[in-house]
């Protein structure tokens, strides 16, 4: 078998001479403009004075796991990989039933992808005033922010255009933003408003994120995505999204993944998106051994109460063609429950990973972020997500005086244009999205402390 194609890939994460600069980033004395969609880590990068690093100490692995953790060594996955090559005897071929290549208009890479698409929908006046006029409707009928749909915030116009961009989700490219509202304008309410109405003409259902607010039962739809490590020292945080760190690959739960800026970092926080069928066509060519580790069952930790503290499930998933959809494959992870993050390590009572998926998850990160584009978040944008063709990162950042990186959180599904959802998966979508009533439903104003039974989601 050929040598790994990474094994010739310089990795720009690995560089010391990254600098930025007013005019661009430079890479080894290359320039790459902010605007470029090539990808960077902050987490090495000198911005102003200021330099993003990690800030969570690693979590502490169990025995018997690899020498692996939740930041990525760009050595120590070259080094797994020399090894496990050197042994021998692995697969030359994807599973059967698995394409040897993907097509389509989701497989893109970064470098290039603002060629051929724009991703921002920038909203004018007209679309704007339709929307405030919709905020002015919704509030007039006196229902709970679990009414909202289609019909409780009409759209004429911009119905349709948001219907077209729901179509580009499940269909197209995978990810689009809309840019334009004016947070600044509008209450903490009324931004809430607009959010989900808008939401409910690109997907009509929204997930259940948590399954308790303030001790009691309640359908919570809508969470917020802070830096949380500073406000209580003794608070529990076992996931990067609630503080200032990296956040490396992976996937959320459910089909579409929206988040609304309410607020920037002062630096850093860039979202990085990645094809998986990119990605996939990638390892299928170089590393086929990899697609077999992927699509075989992991040990998948929990992080909640229960009479097994782990389950069993594929990280790759193959959807097969339907009468209505073309053959699709869907990658569904996240590194920390796999090797911990913070507070929460992985369990000494799961068995350890092994070597083969140490350096798939390796892979995964390192090879998404070769081909990831690169977006920055403005101020009132909102960022749809296919969550089942695009896995996402995130830079760490630094916050400071008003500039406190603060976005909103929806887990969507359109019933019309969803994909297939995968078998071993549905007990985990209907978590989600089964059974959510609107009089239930429970849209916080503020960051809050999320159950237990959710810490490691």
């Amino acid at each position: 078998m050929s040598p790994p194609f990474y094994s010739n890939f310089e990795s720009i994460t690995d560089s010391k001479r990254i600098v930025v600069l007013s005019d661009g980033i430079y890479v080894n004395g290359t320039k790459h403009h902010h605007h470029s969609p090539v990808c960077v880590e902050k987490s090495t990068v000198a911005m102003s004075t200021t330099t993003v690093t990690w800030v969570t100490p690693a979590a502490r692995p169990p025995p018997g796991q690899p020498e692996i953790n939740y930041a990525p060594s760009y050595d120590n996955w070259q080094a797994r990989a020399a090894r496990r090559l050197a042994e021998g005897n692995l697969p030359s071929k994807v599973p059967e039933g698995f394409p040897e290549q993907l097509a389509g208009d989701v497989v893109w890479e970064g470098a290039t992808l603002a060629e051929t698409y724009d991703w921002t929908y920038v909203l004018n006046a007209e679309q704007l005033a339709e929307i405030d006029q919709a905020v002015a409707h919704f509030k007039s009928l006196g229902l709970s922010y679990g009414h909202l749909t289609a019909e409780t915030f009409p759209l004429p116009s911009l119905h349709l255009e948001l219907r077209r961009l729901s179509h580009e989700l499940h269909s197209g490219h995978g990810f689009f933003f809309i840019r334009g509202i004016k947070v600044d304008e509008h209450t903490r309410e009324d931004n809430i408003i607009i959010y989900a109405g808008l939401s409910a003409h690109v997907a009509a259902q929204r997930g259940r994120q948590d399954h308790k607010y303030d001790g009691k039962p309640a359908d919570v739809v809508l969470t917020h995505i802070k830096d949380l490590s500073h406000s209580d020292p003794n608070r529990i945080i076992g996931s990067p999204a609630y503080t200032t760190d990296k956040q490396v690959f992976h996937t959320d739960s459910g089909d579409i993944v929206a988040l609304f800026a309410l607020e920037t970092a002062k630096e850093g926080g860039a979202s990085k998106l990645t094809s998986t069928w990119r990605v996939y066509n990638e390892i299928a060519r170089t590393r086929p051994d990899l697609i077999h580790t992927l699509s075989e069952p992991w040990d998948m930790e929990v992080f909640e109460k229960a009479d097994k503290q782990w389950m069993e499930r594929p990280l790759l998933h193959l959807l097969p063609a339907t009468d209505t959809a073309p053959q699709r494959i869907s990658l569904q992870y996240g590194r920390r429950y796999f090797v911990g993050f913070g507070a929460l390590p992985r369990s000494a009572d799961i068995p350890p990973i092994t070597e083969a998926q140490a350096e798939a998850l390796d892979t995964l990160h390192f090879i998404g972020e070769r081909f990831c584009v690169n977006t920055e978040f403005q101020k009132g944008d909102i960022q749809y997500v296919n969550n089942l063709s695009l896995f996402h990162a995130r830079d760490g950042f630094v916050d400071q005086g008003d500039k406190q990186r603060h976005l909103l959180r929806l887990w969507l599904r359109d019933p019309e244009n969803a994909w297939h959802t995968p078998e071993v998966l549905q007990p985990r979508w209907e978590q989600i999205y089964k059974g959510v009533q609107a009089e239930n439903e429970v849209f916080p104003l503020e960051p809050f402390i999320r159950s237990a039974g959710n810490k490691g989601r």
